[in-house]
């Protein structure tokens, strides 16, 4: 869900968490059914105070896919994006876990315009691999019925330095170097070997 995409935003506004997505690359015909997948989840998303029905559909390293939607709520924190409920369902079918690797995830409004991945749900999915990201960047249908322009990007391109708690995350963080290494050859910090102040380290407020 986008980063705009919180209760009370305007459907318009959340077309900015796209706009890095332009000069991605696009999608193969799989890439395309799953946007497509996501799009149709979308019409079941409950969102009665933004009115931004959002889905995301996502498919793992075995060949399962998952939809989710974004279910909100009177109490605006307790909302769910729908990359994390897709996320859910697939933990709770056994499809993710230890070695187990998530490879695309596609994220649609049910109008078609531009939206994509929240930083926090960028952090969820980053928990198991780099996969594909493929968005709208503009509405529109084409004869297929798929919006005129879809890109994809990989997840590390949105995320440079997810948090990581040493070795203890179900993705295999070899494949996330190499990815990482054929999209760019400049240094990123590498989170996992960064000093955590203590409370009590830092500058004070």
């Amino acid at each position: 869900m986008a980063d705009d995409e919180v209760m009370g935003a305007a459907p318009d506004e959340a077309a900015r968490s796209a706009s890095g997505l332009v000069a991605g690359r696009e999608p193969d015909e799989e890439g395309r059914r799953l946007w497509l997948q996501a799009r149709a989840a979308a019409t079941n998303a409950y969102a009665p105070y933004s009115g931004l029905r959002v889905g995301a559909a996502l498919s793992t390293a075995g060949g399962a896919t998952f939809s989710g939607v974004n279910v909100e709520n009177a109490a605006y924190p307790a909302g769910l994006c729908a990359e994390r409920a897709a996320l859910a369902g697939a933990v709770a079918a056994g499809a993710l876990g230890a070695g187990q690797r998530l490879t695309a995830v596609a994220v649609a409004r049910v109008d078609d315009g531009p939206i994509g991945p929240c930083g926090l749900c960028l952090q969820a999915l980053a928990e198991f691999g780099d996969p594909d990201i493929i968005v709208a960047v503009s509405a529109g249908a084409d004869a297929a019925g798929a919006p005129a322009v879809l890109r994809v990007v990989a997840l590390h391109e949105l995320l440079r330095a997810p948090f990581r708690l040493g070795a203890h995350t179900a993705h295999d963080t070899h494949v996330v170097d190499e990815r990482h290494d054929a999209h760019d050859t400049t240094d990123t910090p590498d989170t996992a070997d960064a000093h955590v102040p203590a409370p009590d380290e830092g500058e004070r407020p």
